[in-house]
């Protein structure tokens, strides 16, 4: 990914935590402070949770930083990593590229949807999880093509 493209990615997210941050702390104002909870805090910060979560999923985590298993990713060479790395990353890749059309298809649907406080279409809520799975595809199939070039198979395991 470009320097530019990181930067952009990671601001979104950090702008994301920070609206996130700021909504939480209207929310304990208004609760503990004013003794008047709102309602439309509760609301905002499960929205901007899930978008905070699967944002930074899709494009500030580096592969090295998921959690990943690879007791046997350290017992084999270079061609056990390279097989392991490509099958990985295929299975995955294809799970998510299976996945993409039927979640893009609900994710639209839910556009008739309405938040029950904010009335905010569902599908702003559901959008980022296509985002993820958009990014899982790319990145499993550069994964497959570092493989297939005999680069990354030093590192630990990367899916």
């Amino acid at each position: 990914m470009s320097v530019w493209l990181r930067r952009a990615a990671n601001a979104v997210g950090a702008s994301l935590f920070l609206a996130l941050f700021g909504v939480f702390i209207v929310q304990i104002s208004a609760r503990f402070g004013f003794n008047r909870p709102l309602p439309w805090t509760d609301e905002a910060a499960v929205i901007l949770y899930v978008w905070v979560i699967l944002w930074a999923a899709a494009t500030m985590v580096p592969r090295r930083e998921h959690v990943a298993f690879d007791l046997i990713w350290n017992s084999v060479g270079p061609k056990g990593r390279r097989f392991m790395q490509i099958t990985g990353n295929l299975l995955v890749g294809a799970l998510a590229l299976v996945a993409l059309p039927a979640s893009w298809d609900y994710v639209r649907f839910m556009a008739r949807e309405g938040t029950p406080v904010l009335g905010v279409p569902l599908f702003w809520v559901y959008l980022p999880f296509v985002f993820m799975l958009l990014a899982l595809v790319l990145r499993c199939a550069l994964a497959i093509r570092q493989a297939l070039r005999g680069q990354d198979l030093d590192a630990e395991l990367r899916l």
